[in-house]
């Protein structure tokens, strides 16, 4: 080789390959192209992303589940209970619970749901006149004056807007039909996953990382626990705490004679999931129950409220989910709403657990750039530096960094 084409390959290697900047640049580049070419034949794809909507609602609701019974078995096996013994007593158990929710639990909700259905046009009724009395009245009709508003243009609208709802969700029928047909195929085929997920569970992550770099598998199994721990606990928290929410409604309401007390605090307990966002969905219907019946039933109702999520924010969380998530709330409400434009309500079930997985991925990412690209020196060395004054000459340099001569 000549001097001036080894003068060119020295040249080329210190501009693209020694500089980590530029070859930062050219990966992402890289990354780029494969993202566009990819993007102009996504329809080879389609397979597999019918494959991945086929069994990401089953492995969803494995997984939760799995996460809530998995400790039952772990004290079964300490005991000295095979774990394969384990497994059928919880599934024992759990049919014994589900019969008796269907014996006890469930002709009292369906009276309740039934008695509701039967009394809404009732309490429409009761609601237009509350309406109609409230305007007709002289504080409504010269604040109506005062900023141009119109009760019958509001009615028109609320009419055409239902109307318009009522025609969408009629569309909608076969959507519907198709989520609870995912739904029941879901539940069917829980229990055999979840049996063996039980069973051999342990080997899952030995299984994955032998797909995974020799170099890699340390950090790689460090982020796999992490994950889970972050996974477990947000899961078996907000279960526990949906369900104290549902059992503090249920006595409240109880206490101050609200009908369909056992519907509301269902509701607001399966919403209590979504963080945040659900207890304001919740609260709508005990308002309107409560509305309706009478304004005093209404201060009771929101008094009831006021006192359970009060329970709920300073002692029930604190003590089961802690600190573990440390993600802010307005991130929570953002993550939320952005999964839930995205992917409906699955994506608000497993927006907050999966943003934890993702931050806990991204966080080591970042540990592993910070070690590795030199672009991160600690503060104390560069604070002791710039008061020591000391010059960077080509000696203090990384090797790779001195340019060849």
């Amino acid at each position: 080789m000549s001097e001036r084409s080894r003068n060119w390959s020295e040249r080329f290697r210190y501009l693209f390959l020694n500089n980590r900047f530029v070859l930062t640049l050219f990966v992402l580049l890289l990354i780029g192209l494969n993202i566009m070419v990819f993007s102009h034949i996504s329809y080879i794809f389609n397979p597999l992303i019918a494959l991945v909507k086929t069994v990401v609602l089953p492995l969803v609701l494995t997984g939760i589940v799995y996460y809530l019974v998995n400790p039952v078995v772990d004290f079964m096996e300490r005991k000295g209970i095979v774990r394969g013994y384990g497994i059928l007593l919880l599934y024992i158990l759990i049919i014994s619970l589900i019969v008796i929710a269907v014996v006890a639990v469930i002709p009292l909700i369906r009276n309740q749901i039934t008695s509701l259905i039967e009394n809404i046009p009732e309490y429409s009724a009761d609601a237009q006149q509350r309406f109609k009395e409230w305007t007709g009245s002289d504080f409504f009709s010269e604040a109506q004056e005062t900023i141009g508003f119109n009760s019958a243009d509001l009615m028109k609208s609320i009419t055409s807007r239902a109307s318009e709802f009522v025609g969408n969700a009629w569309n909608g029928i076969g959507g519907v039909l198709g989520v609870v047909t995912e739904i029941v195929l879901a539940a069917v085929a829980l229990p055999f996953i979840l049996f063996y997920l039980l069973r051999n569970g342990r080997n899952l992550p030995g299984f994955i990382l032998q797909f995974v770099p020799t170099a890699l598998r340390k950090e790689s199994h460090r982020v796999m626990i992490e994950m889970n721990q972050q996974i477990a606990s947000y899961i078996r928290g907000q279960i526990i705490v949906s369900f104290c929410i549902g059992g503090l409604l249920y006595i409240g309401y109880l206490i101050i004679g609200l009908e369909y007390s056992l519907v509301l605090a269902i509701i607001a307990a399966c919403t209590s999931i979504v963080p945040y966002l659900g207890p304001v969905i919740a609260i709508t219907p005990a308002l309107i129950v409560a509305m309706v019946t009478s304004p005093a039933m209404l201060l009771k109702m929101i008094v009831v409220w006021t006192v359970v999520q009060l329970i709920e924010g300073k002692f029930i969380s604190p003590q089961i989910m802690g600190k573990t998530l440390r993600i802010h709330p307005v991130t929570i409400i953002f993550v939320i709403l952005t999964a839930g434009n995205l992917f409906g309500i699955l994506g608000i079930i497993v927006a907050v657990p999966g943003y934890a997985v993702l931050k806990v991925i991204c966080s080591h990412l970042f540990n592993w750039i910070q070690l590795r690209s030199g672009l991160y020196p600690p503060e104390d060395a560069l604070a002791s530096q710039t008061k020591s004054g000391i010059v960077l000459t080509e000696n203090s340099l990384p090797p790779d960094s001195v340019k060849p001569e």
